[in-house]
């Protein structure tokens, strides 16, 4: 997979991608990950790429034709689809996730400032995204964000796929408690079920705590997901089980 990314400040993401599991897919030519400078297309000598907005106010809006030049230079296909990266857009998750990272190329334009031309927004761009109802001060760490995220979903990029499965989000739960040694830390123990050798246990186990902890911490992730009955028990068990907690004498 290829993402091109449209930025002012192309010396953000220096070394943000030569480590670790994207620097080890980007060797395999398993993803591509290209850094255009905004203002290499502006048209304008001094290479300005923002103007005042018509109508007055404050701060500066990206221009819309260097966007339009740049957008259409690095597009291989006329089915590639185009990204800005604001606060307005569509929430980034999990699912979207996997869903982009079926496309072979996408390209995110990294905004800035007080935005960019409408125009972009409405003749130009497949839509907008946004990572969080938080004002970065531009779209750079959101690409890095979406970059890494979409990855994982890449084929053969995570070594096994069975680890992105187990995540928190994936099911759209989060993820149960892990462990490993030493056993005993400061007289704090590794729960004995997962040294049981029983495997539906194990998993029984898993389910009830990425459950509680959701039920717990993200409610909103339960109200949205279609529980199994298995599901729907172990949520009565939990809820059960937390208010007894509740009803307890201090």
């Amino acid at each position: 997979m290829r993402f091109d990314i449209i930025t002012i400040f192309p010396a953000m993401f220096g070394s943000v991608f030569s480590g670790g599991v994207i620097k080890k897919a980007m060797e395999k030519g398993l993803v591509e990950v290209h850094v255009h400078d905004l203002r290499d297309f502006s048209l304008d000598k001094h290479k300005q790429v923002d103007d005042r907005p018509f109508g007055g106010g404050q701060g500066m809006v990206l221009k819309p034709e260097p966007i339009f030049a740049a957008v259409e230079k690095i597009k291989q296909s006329e089915d590639t689809p185009v990204y800005l990266l604001s606060p307005q857009g569509r929430r980034f998750d999990s699912f979207s996730a996997e869903e982009f990272a079926q496309y072979p190329q996408i390209v995110l334009i990294c905004g800035r400032y007080e935005g960019v031309d409408e125009r972009v927004i409405q003749y130009l761009v497949t839509g907008e995204i946004s990572i969080g109802d938080y004002i970065l001060t531009g779209g750079e760490p959101a690409a890095i964000v979406f970059v890494d995220a979409v990855s994982r979903f890449i084929p053969q990029v995570v070594g096994k796929m069975e680890s992105v499965k187990n995540d928190s989000f994936y099911e759209g739960m989060l993820d149960f408690p892990q462990y490993t040694r030493p056993r005993d830390f400061k007289e704090k123990k590794v729960p004995e079920v997962l040294f049981s050798g029983n495997h539906n246990k194990i998993r029984y186990w898993r389910k009830k705590k990425s459950l509680t902890k959701t039920w717990l911490l993200r409610p909103d992730l339960l109200r949205s997901r279609k529980l199994s009955p298995e599901e729907k028990r172990i949520l009565e068990e939990i809820e059960t089980e937390e208010k007894g907690k509740k009803d307890e004498p201090n």
